[in-house]
């Protein structure tokens, strides 16, 4: 096929709608050598011939248009054409659905080509919407960075098959296409930036800040391998002063038994600690932030964001220790050769503060100057290292009397035993080696800089581990095996003649160094911290080798502390300190973060109280290495199916045992510090839980709530309910939860922390639109409750008509398997539900007081309280919306000393009481007392006084005041009759008035209209709901709530209308009141 030719591709029985040409490279620069085509195409080819490059064009063609072969007309790719691009991504421009370009012959030609949509259209060599399995599905998207793929929904593709059926009816082309293609068409590209699915920032990039990110294959970025990345940082890390100045005395102390254990000891925590930074750097994509990202990803924020600022603040000090250790270096040598510019404190303090200012400069210019600067400093320790082992096979007779005999059988022997002096002990010298082997993270704390970190985290720092304790080993034996524990220096030690009582290695090898257990020496491995020095070929490159060490963990830290510190700020864990999130340049770089870290250890230089802060700094680390190796345990106990490491060799008990390890060491090594640390931890771990950082990292805290929640509803469900352990259950009628706050706040009053609180949502309407805005709806008013503070679940259902949604709802919502002892909570404006509520307490609200009731409009009701809770009234209101807006928010506020007054009147098991003691217990209910009002004989109200009495007392309730009424059955006012008889007149029968066909056509079509006989029927009870109204505006007009018993209307004989016409007879001109109905089983009980 010839360049710049278009080649067809066969599409078998779709072939009449579509074609797909193959795009070649140079098809642009051929189609804008074509004269234009009708229709304005093809002088446009040019323009997207760079665009096309590797991709399919799809022609549509008007099958209804003639025969000719859609071959002979060509089209430019802005005009037209399906693009696809990596592999069957299509693309269609907003502006050719309106090109209505034609060609010859009849045939019309619809070319659609950008970057905005996406569609499938040769799956297994046929046209389809399916989207086939593929990487750029999966990705994540970072902030201001572009958009990932989107597959196409399973709704999507259901809508698919229907308008393909809707295309053979089409009689336009053009109108068949856009059907069938624009709703579905839409592609997420992917920019530039993005390596694995990621750019080097976080998701929660700052907006604005997405520029600084970069791609691994970009030009000019710095992406280190798994050797000059992890391996060289993690060994100059580990192998630090304490290689050169401390583990001789180690030796001479512990012994060289001991000392390997000591050594072994270390390794065993650091291993684990491997084993797990290995797991979780395997499992999924690892981004910039080292042990943050890595412990936030998998605990969740909270021990995140502790940890990520003890740990930055960690490196950064640890950045002043290791300063100071280099400038103690040089000024000793300076004092041997009277070379001090002040004093010794205040020489560390300048040498360390050009030192520190020296290695900020190195790590400004760039990460590549860095990782050169530390391959340098590794060969100068390589060396020394080299030039120690060189020197224990050169045992010069000067060295002798100093205590370096080279290796001798009788000091291997002396030296295997511990000799444990100046109150030093096992512990205490564990303690002082423990934290060289604290530089296993230097590697992943630059995970953003790594080209693979998923590949080179495991193998960098397990290869490190394993190095770094060979050469502690190989080291502590061969000193052990060369030089005594106490010499003098003095060349008058030497034995001439042979002792009788040798029992001493230097003795057997004609030395007496017994003096040093008079007086003090000053060699030997007890004596000495230069020992390697002076066993050394070449004493200058042991100090070498110091400077190395020192200068190199100097480094490493300083470039750790800004890049964990950023990882740290862009999460927005801590709000205040999102400055410093910012990157500069191609590689991100943290200057912000570099000039912080650089004035923390510049402080902690001046200030020259190292040996206080370096446990807590010791503490600060095996923190983080617990929390790692408790990640690993916490998720593989989560069971969750999205932790599948890679790295397979760990186990969720020995990463729980290395946890453990750190914490024992934490102590081991300062009993304070540690306490310290846990305090800081525990701090900063509940300021977090408290500020609830908006992220969601899938954590395994998350996984294990889950976990839980699931096995305890398990374990639930097989539990009979028992009356000491009834909880409320409420299904609340609220629809819109923020469009009735004050029912919601009400029920939560006695829901929260005690029983189940659900609002339910009915939507009407057709399904499929009911279906986007149900799954809309949920996620915003569940947050909606969160946000406010409300423990309760949102729930959405499509039905019908109210009736069919309560009844599904009553049957499937709950945590128990017992529905009986559920609760349904109605607005006063819900509708009577005509369904048997025989097994189910119902709650009946209402929170108008004193005010015309009218139904209002849902919408508008929703929309007013919305405006003005969230912006306020920038007008005076008028009555009605200043009404409005202190009954949504009446349940808000402190209730003050004042009264929830319950109307026990019938025994309902307890419901009526029991909400109004739950309310009690709450803060904001807390000073409101509870009055009880019974129904009772003129004859006998000391005695039912007495008797309600002795029952509240026996089920433990505090009341202020029993009020037992005579009177309910006095007959109402004429008035009130009046106006009661006015009020049903609209819903009225009338059937005496009517001929008897009509009458009963109007029943059978009407039944909730109330007949002539049933209002006769019924008037007693009427007349007693007129009763009590007058009663409670007597009795209850300034309580807070009112709790009553709810009447019961007998199903299938009182109509709908009368009964609503009782509840708002009872309830009109009151304050809230709340009608209850228990469903007559015990809720409360008075036995143990």
């Amino acid at each position: 096929s010839s360049v710049g030719s278009g080649h067809r591709v066969p599409l078998g029985p779709s072939q009449s709608r579509f074609q797909v040409d193959l795009v070649a490279e140079g098809s642009g620069r051929a189609a804008a050598d074509e004269p234009q085509k009708p229709g304005g195409q093809g002088g446009a080819a040019a323009k997207g011939s760079e665009e096309a490059k590797g991709r399919f064009r799809v022609n549509f063609v008007d099958p209804s248009a003639g025969d000719e072969s859609p071959a002979e007309h060509g089209g430019g790719l802005e005009g037209g054409g399906v693009s696809f691009q990596n592999g069957g991504d299509t693309v269609l421009s907003e502006g050719s659905l309106h090109s209505g370009g034609g060609g010859g012959g009849g045939h019309h030609h619809y070319y659609y080509d950008t970057h905005t949509n996406t569609y499938y259209l040769r799956t297994f060599g046929h046209n389809t919407m399916d989207a086939v399995p593929r990487i750029d599905h999966y990705r994540h998207t970072a902030a201001e960075l572009g958009e990932k793929l989107i597959r196409p929904s399973l709704a999507e593709l259901h809508d698919e098959l229907d308008k393909v059926r809707d295309c053979r009816h089409l009689h336009s082309s053009a109108r068949c296409f856009r059907a069938l293609m624009v709703p579905m068409l839409r592609v997420a590209p992917l920019p530039s930036s993005f390596h694995d699915g990621y750019a080097n920032g976080e998701e929660g990039t700052p907006p604005g800040e997405a520029d600084a990110t970069y791609a691994a294959d970009s030009k000019g970025i710095v992406k280190f391998g798994w050797i000059k990345g992890v391996l060289v940082r993690c060994m100059l890390n580990i192998w630090g002063v304490m290689l050169f100045i401390r583990l001789s005395w180690i030796v001479g102390q512990a012994g060289i038994a001991l000392s390997v254990l000591v050594i072994a000891m270390a390794t065993v925590v650091t291993t684990i600690t491997g084993l797990s930074t290995s797991a979780i750097a395997t499992n999924g994509f690892v981004r910039g932030g080292g042990a943050y990202y890595l412990i936030s990803r998998s605990l969740g924020p909270e021990f995140g964001g502790a940890i990520g600022l003890i740990f930055a603040f960690a490196n950064a000090v640890a950045v002043a220790m290791y300063v100071v250790g280099f400038a103690e270096t040089v000024v000793e040598l300076l004092q041997e050769n009277g070379a001090l510019m002040l004093d010794q404190t205040n020489d560390i303090r300048i040498i360390g503060a050009i030192t520190v200012l020296v290695l900020l400069g190195i790590s400004v210019a760039g990460m590549e100057w860095e990782a050169k600067a530390q391959i340098v400093l590794l060969v100068i320790l390589l060396f020394a290292i080299g030039d120690f082992i060189i020197g224990t096979f050169i045992p010069l007779d000067s060295k002798k009397v100093k205590g370096f005999f080279g290796y001798k059988a009788e000091i291997f022997t002396e030296n295997f035993g511990p000799d444990f002096r100046a109150d030093e002990t096992f512990f205490s010298v564990f303690a002082i080696f423990f934290p060289a082997a604290t530089g296993i993270l230097a590697g992943a704390n630059i995970s953003g800089d790594l080209a693979d970190p998923q590949s080179a985290i495991p193998k960098g720092t397990l290869l490190a581990i394993l190095i770094t304790t060979l050469v502690y080993i190989g080291i502590a034996v061969s000193v052990g095996a060369c030089v005594v524990r106490d010499a003098t220096g003095n060349l008058n030690s030497t034995i001439i003649t042979e002792l009788t009582n040798c029992t001493t290695a230097a003795c057997k090898l004609k030395f007496d160094f017994s003096s040093c257990q008079k007086t003090e020496c000053h060699y030997g491995l007890l004596n000495s911290f230069q020992v390697m020095s002076m066993v050394s070929g070449f004493a200058p490159l042991i100090s070498a080798g110091i400077f190395s060490a020192t200068l190199s963990s100097a480094l490493a830290s300083l470039v750790s502390a800004p890049k964990i510190f950023q990882a740290l700020c862009k999460d927005n864990i801590y709000p205040g300190l999102l400055m410093f999130a910012k990157g500069y340049g191609k590689n991100n770089e943290p200057l912000r973060g570099y000039i912080l870290t650089f004035l923390i250890a510049l402080g902690f230089i001046l200030i020259a109280e190292l040996n206080v802060i370096a446990p807590i700094i010791s503490n600060f680390f095996l923190a983080s290495y617990a929390l790692i190796n408790f990640s690993v345990f916490h998720a593989s106990l989560a069971k969750s199916p999205g932790w599948r490491p890679a790295f397979k060799y760990y186990n969720m008990w020995v990463s729980l045992i290395g946890a453990i390890l750190c914490c024992i060491v934490m102590f081991v090594i300062n009993w304070w510090a540690a306490l310290l640390t846990y305090v800081i931890v525990l701090g900063l771990y509940i300021y977090v839980t408290y500020k609830k950082p908006d992220v969601n990292w899938g954590s395994s805290t998350q996984a294990l709530t889950y976990l839980s929640a699931l096995q305890h509803t398990v374990r639930l469900a097989g539990v009979e309910d028992h009356v000491k352990n009834f909880r409320p259950q409420c299904l609340v009628m609220t629809g819109a939860p923020n469009s009735r706050p004050a029912l919601v706040h009400l029920v939560h009053a006695f829901t929260k922390n005690v029983g189940l609180m659900i609002c339910v949502h009915f939507l009407k309407g057709p399904r499929r639109q009911a279906m986007k805005e149900l799954s809309t709806d949920l996620a915003r008013y569940q947050r909606w409750l969160i946000k406010n503070k409300m423990k309760a679940f949102y729930a959405p259902v499509h039905a019908e008509d109210l009736r069919d949604g309560g009844q599904y709802l009553m049957q499937a919502a709950g945590l128990v398997q017992n529905a009986e002892l559920r609760t349904v909570v109605f607005t006063k404006y819900i509708c009577v539900v005509q369904t048997d509520f025989s097994k189910l307490d119902q709650i009946w609200v209402d929170f108008h007081r004193g005010q015309q009731k009218q139904i209002p409009d849902k919408k508008a009701t929703h929309w007013a309280l919305q405006w003005l809770t969230h912006f306020g009234p920038r007008t005076p209101l008028n009555l009605a919306d200043q009404r409005l807006l202190d009954s949504s928010s009446q349940f808000q506020k402190k209730q003050g000393k004042n009264t929830i007054d319950v109307w026990w009147l019938f025994d309902d098991g307890g419901l009526t009481l029991l909400i109004p003691y739950l309310l009690t217990t709450k803060k904001k209910w807390k000073d409101c007392k509870i009055r009880v009002f019974i129904g009772g004989k003129i004859n006998r109200i000391d005695h039912d006084r007495r008797a309600m009495a002795t029952l509240l007392s026996k089920f433990r309730i505090d009341f202020s005041d029993i009020m037992v009424l005579g009177d309910i059955n006095t007959k109402p006012k004429k008035e009130n009759i009046a106006a009661f008889e006015e009020m049903v007149e609209p819903f009225r029968l009338h059937e005496d008035d009517k001929e008897q066909d009509i009458a009963d056509k109007m029943k059978e079509d009407e039944p909730w209209r109330i007949t002539d006989n049933e209002l006769e029927l019924y008037k007693t009870k009427s007349y007693r709901q007129i009763r009590l109204n007058e009663l409670l505006k007597e009795h209850s007009s300034t309580a807070n709530v009112i709790v009553m018993s709810l009447p019961v209307a007998r199903k299938g004989a009182v109509s709908s209308a009368l009964y609503m016409a009782w509840l708002e007879a009872l309830s009109k001109d009151l304050p809230p009141i709340l009608l209850v109905r228990g469903n007559h089983q015990s809720v409360l009980t008075f036995y143990s």
